[in-house]
């Protein structure tokens, strides 16, 4: 049985809404926009009285192998406090990176219909030796990204 279409429509929306609870029980004073035609879809006002801005990226179980973590044609310039936060569902891992780190981090594409957008991989496909069975796992790169918790927000 395929995935259904309600669910992949809806997935990237729940994963919002479910990580954005988690925010808000963490402390932070968290922001829905009304509309969603910045890319913004969190507003997050600091301790200090700051707001950042965050994009939320999700990936869900449903994927094709290999593709836990992969984050392809976002449209994004270097934004002052501005973060991303993805989430793979397969690999129960979250990374977060503001602005400047993912555009140091991602890849640009050149040609085709998303040229201009940019993608980032946080994940890698290996077989395991001795069962031979796949596995996916972060890149070493990207491990000093993974985030438990929502304190880089505080």
């Amino acid at each position: 049985m395929g995935i259904s279409f309600r669910h992949s429509a809806g997935f990237g929306k729940r994963m919002e809404y479910n990580l954005v609870g988690k925010m808000l029980m963490e402390g932070l004073d968290v922001y829905l926009p009304l509309v969603d035609d910045h890319g913004v879809d969190c507003v997050i006002k600091k301790e200090d009285g700051t707001f950042i801005e965050v994009q939320i990226k999700a990936r869900s179980n449903e994927v094709t192998d290999g593709d836990a973590a992969l984050f392809s044609a976002i449209t994004h310039d270097l934004t002052k406090n501005f973060y991303f936060v993805f989430y793979s569902e397969r690999l129960e891992m979250m990374w977060i990176l503001s602005s400047e780190e993912f555009l140091k981090e991602c890849v640009t594409n050149k040609t085709g219909k998303n040229a201009g957008k940019r993608s980032i991989w946080f994940n890698g496909n290996r077989k395991d030796k001795k069962t031979g069975i796949k596995k996916e796992y972060c890149k070493k790169q990207f491990e000093k990204y993974i985030a438990t918790d929502f304190s880089r927000f505080h």
